[in-house]
């Protein structure tokens, strides 16, 4: 290894513990997402996700010789800037880790609104991690009786506020644990969320198989 080669391959800053375990779980799977297991080192930023915003460049710039890549991942609602779009909020941290040195080595994840969106997909591993195996209704009818979720919608229009609801109805306790769970067993083309589409198409692009 030559001096100015990175010694990793990936830095990874999330805005919480429960994106985190949610990367941590969709990169296990790194088979099915047909590209090589990246070496990779994983953090949390103290200030969240307007914290994630404000400053994810400082926060990577001690990385930037070091590793060959970096991803943020932050949620748009809770950010501080609601008025802003998902796009918006990935060109300004785009631009600013290109400034300090990463140039296009890095890439900016917003999921809007929240994680809790990747959640609802029409997997039947959802209802399991839930704790709605052998409950009735089901949960998506249990959804759409309490208001969570309209008929004709494709997810719920709150995604986080639909899954706390599921979790107090079972009292099955919240943990960033789960969206491990559901990273390692639902279908990767189950998520059609445009972030989700963007965080694979990076992740294919960077560490493909030859």
């Amino acid at each position: 290894m030559t001096p100015s080669t990175p010694a990793k391959d990936l830095v990874v800053l999330t805005a919480d513990k429960k994106v985190q375990f949610a990367l941590l779980g969709l990169l296990s799977r790194f088979h099915s997402l047909a590209i090589r297991q990246p070496d990779a080192d994983y953090y949390i930023h103290p200030g969240k996700d307007p914290g994630v915003l404000r400053n994810a460049h400082d926060f990577l710039r001690p990385f930037v010789h070091s590793h060959a890549h970096a991803v943020v991942l932050m949620d748009r609602e809770g950010s501080g800037k609601e008025e802003w779009n998902r796009a918006e909020m990935e060109k300004r941290i785009e631009h600013d880790l290109a400034v300090c040195g990463w140039e296009d080595r890095a890439a900016a994840v917003v999921i809007d609104p929240e994680l809790e969106v990747w959640v609802w997909s029409d997997s039947p591993h959802v209802d399991g991690e839930l704790g709605w195996g052998k409950q009735e209704p089901d949960l998506r009818t249990w959804l759409r009786e309490k208001g969570f979720w309209a008929a004709s919608a494709g997810k719920p229009g709150r995604p986080k506020e639909a899954l706390e609801a599921a979790l107090r109805a079972v009292r099955k306790p919240r943990s960033s644990a789960i969206y491990r769970s559901l990273a390692e067993k639902v279908s990767l083309s189950r998520c059609t969320d445009p972030a989700f589409k963007k965080l694979t198409d990076v992740l294919r692009a960077w560490f493909s198989e030859p």
